[in-house]
């Protein structure tokens, strides 16, 4: 796998501006839902990620999001890269988001592109020699 790219034209939103708390009935316990305009982007953003891999991708990445933004309002980096992330992850282009496989997203930004707003993604495998243990490894300390 050499470098996979993927442009969503879509306006870029975030997951948590608009999220919906909701109390589950059967329970009674609150619980966070996406908005429904979260979700809808979410949706139409999978028209955009083809092609896809044969199984979802498990190995340690570089994940660059351009974000190009149709107005200049400030907005958090941040949320707008665990939307891309989920998104990936909910298309079945990535197995999950930790950060075993996604190690960096190195040169991410938010641009401004009124005519033209989109996301722009680039996913490569890198090689990740020093990666956090995810199954609670611990050391001696002496």
């Amino acid at each position: 796998m050499a470098e996979i790219r993927y442009t969503v034209k879509l306006s870029p939103i975030t997951k948590k501006n608009s999220q919906q708390i909701l109390t589950n009935p059967k329970t009674g316990r609150p619980f966070i839902m996406p908005s429904a305009k979260y979700r809808e982007y979410a949706r139409e953003a999978q028209r955009f990620l083809r092609p896809r891999p044969q199984k979802p991708i498990s190995c340690p990445l570089e994940v660059r999001c351009l974000f190009y933004m149709p107005t200049r309002r400030r907005t958090d980096l941040t949320n707008l890269l665990e939307a891309a992330d989920d998104v990936l992850v909910e298309a079945g282009i990535l197995e999950d988001d930790h950060c075993g496989i996604i190690v960096s997203h190195d040169g991410s930004r938010v641009l401004y592109d009124k005519e033209n707003p989109r996301t722009e993604i680039i996913i490569r495998r890198i090689e990740a020699p020093e990666q956090m243990s995810m199954e609670g490894d611990a050391h001696d300390e002496h």
